[in-house]
């Protein structure tokens, strides 16, 4: 995603844990392309010439190129050192121009993709403003503005808006209308509306149409649909999360459920209305487990309601999330409130429907002790989630 520090990770996080580690000064190549002093090395001949006359002696050098989209052929420059035995290669791309299955494309088998995700809430505590806050304070501004470093720093929240909302349009949205030559944008916007209004329902490109139709009057269709969401994900933007039958061990390809990969984006997209905790709560889950690196899909469970006549129906029970990690899985339900036992026994009816030994966790907004029930479900704070890595396997 965009703005998200790339840059600060290449050049200086970096750059000082190779220093750490003992490598020299005059090893460590920087070379930052967006600098229009530098733009003599956006020639890929001019930029190879470089980085070979510094490569001196046999001793490894790592070579660092910020936002390389800029070097024509770029593929060209990076593919020569493949052989080059003491040369390791990091570069960064925007997304305008250089999208991760381009990456896939180009460089299959022979480099690594490191995605860069906004601050997730742990790192976010890390800003001394907020460590001073409570915590559901720190969880509502979190949830609120996002974890893009720069907002995070601000302490204006006019400020924080007024930067999200240029973010979005002038350099998302810029990037993907550029990319794709997009000229008639405005069903553009209109599906980023309706995206960011409808985060944890259901849809697909055949009923975003229909809501086209009849709500807008416009004729777009499923395909052209089905392609601008492939541009937002490209883009970072949002994240698709396939429904999966729990029971049946198979995946149900549509409809399924979209999530923002920043709220401060989405909510200033809707200039901070629609604020629905127990929408963005979802969310919020859902963008942490990714981070902790689980593959994260919509469950659902079926059971069968014995009819009065003698036969049966059969009901189709969400859980929100199935999270698979190597041979580790887990059954996640987001409950904002647990107020009563109707609402428990709401939140806890598909979990028990769930027939295998995997954990089974609840996380709750509130201050909820973490423990375990008689059912061997465990219930835990959102902000313990949030900030203890460990908590879903101890």
């Amino acid at each position: 995603m965009r703005r998200c520090g790339k840059s600060y990770l290449l050049f200086n996080l970096f750059a000082d844990a190779l220093r750490e580690e003992g490598v020299r000064e005059d090893h460590i190549i920087k070379v930052n392309l967006e600098d229009r002093r530098r733009k003599a090395l956006r020639d890929p001949d001019n930029l190879l010439q470089y980085i070979d006359s510094q490569l001196v002696d046999n001793d490894m050098y790592y070579i660092l190129l910020d936002e390389v989209q800029y070097v024509k052929e770029f593929e060209d420059v990076l593919n020569s050192y493949l052989h080059v035995p003491n040369a390791d290669v990091y570069v960064t791309g925007s997304n305008a121009k250089f999208l991760s299955k381009d990456v896939i494309t180009e460089f299959r088998g022979r480099g690594d993709e490191v995605r860069i995700h906004p601050l997730s809430f742990a790192e976010f505590l890390n800003v001394p403003q907020k460590k001073e806050m409570p915590r559901e304070e720190q969880v509502l501004e979190y949830i609120t503005y996002g974890g893009l470093p720069q907002v995070a720093l601000m302490e204006s929240k006019v400020e924080k808006k007024r930067f999200l909302n240029a973010l979005f349009t002038h350099t998302y949205l810029k990037d993907i209308k550029d990319r794709y030559n997009i000229s008639l944008d405005n069903d553009l916007e209109e599906l980023v509306d309706i995206l960011a209004s409808t985060i944890g329902g259901l849809t697909n490109p055949r009923k975003l149409a229909n809501t086209f139709r009849s709500v807008k009057g416009s004729g777009i269709t499923q395909d052209t649909i089905k392609k601008y969401v492939d541009y937002l994900q490209d883009a970072f933007l949002i994240e698709k999360s396939l429904r999966y039958d729990i029971k049946g061990k198979r995946y149900i390809d549509t409809p399924a459920k979209y999530y923002f990969d920043d709220l401060g984006l989405r909510n200033a997209r809707l200039n901070f209305r629609q604020m629905e905790e127990t929408h963005l709560m979802e969310n919020l889950i859902y963008n942490e487990l990714r981070r902790r690196g689980m593959a994260v899909d919509v469950g659902e469970v079926t059971e069968s309601i014995a009819k009065k006549d003698g036969g049966s129906e059969r009901h189709r029970l969400e859980v929100d999330f199935v999270c698979n990690q190597g041979f580790h899985r887990y059954y996640i339900q987001s409950a904002y409130r647990i107020d009563d036992d109707e609402k428990r026994e709401q939140e806890l009816h598909s979990l028990r429907k769930i027939n295998d030994s995997f954990r089974k966790v609840v996380i709750v907004w509130g201050s909820t002790p973490r423990y375990q029930n008689d059912d061997g479900i465990l219930f835990v704070s959102l902000y313990d989630f949030l900030t203890n890595p460990d908590v879903l396997k101890e």
